[in-house]
């Protein structure tokens, strides 16, 4: 599991006086490039022309947000193989989770233009860091 930070910066707040849904996913976003950092899929990694590609989102807008708010997003490794990543994230403010977010990635060479296996050992970090999916994980638009 791992932490990220993220203070709503004026321009984010939308003409109802809260957070615009677009921002919700960017600062998932950056909540996935510190996943991918920690695995060592960071930007010396991505160099190599290999990196994450997001290819399905499910986000759940549960509370609004509003300005100067402090995000704080949880993420969980929540299922792999040898060319994909299952991330879930949850948006905490004040300890109400406002937003969660469970998307899939493919590990994906440009050059090539498909997706290929992880190297050895981000595979390892990532069945070393897989948890248990949250609840509301896996669930269809209702």
């Amino acid at each position: 599991m791992s932490e990220f930070r993220q203070r709503v910066q004026p321009e984010w707040i939308d003409y109802n006086g809260h957070l615009s849904e677009a921002y919700y996913v960017l600062v998932f976003g950056f909540a996935t490039d510190a996943v991918m950092d920690g695995l060592g899929l960071d930007a010396a990694y991505r160099e190599t022309g290999r990196s994450l590609y997001t290819v399905e989102a499910h986000v759940r807008y549960l509370r609004e947000v509003g300005p100067d708010a402090e995000l704080v997003v949880t993420s969980r490794i929540v299922g792999g193989g040898p060319k994909k990543l299952v991330l879930c994230h949850e948006m905490v403010v004040d300890g109400t989770v406002v937003a969660t977010e469970e998307l899939l990635a493919l590990h994906v060479d440009s050059a090539a233009g498909r997706s290929v296996p992880f190297p050895d050992e981000i595979a390892a970090r990532i069945a070393e860091r897989t948890e248990r999916a949250p609840d509301y994980a896996g669930r269809a638009i209702g």
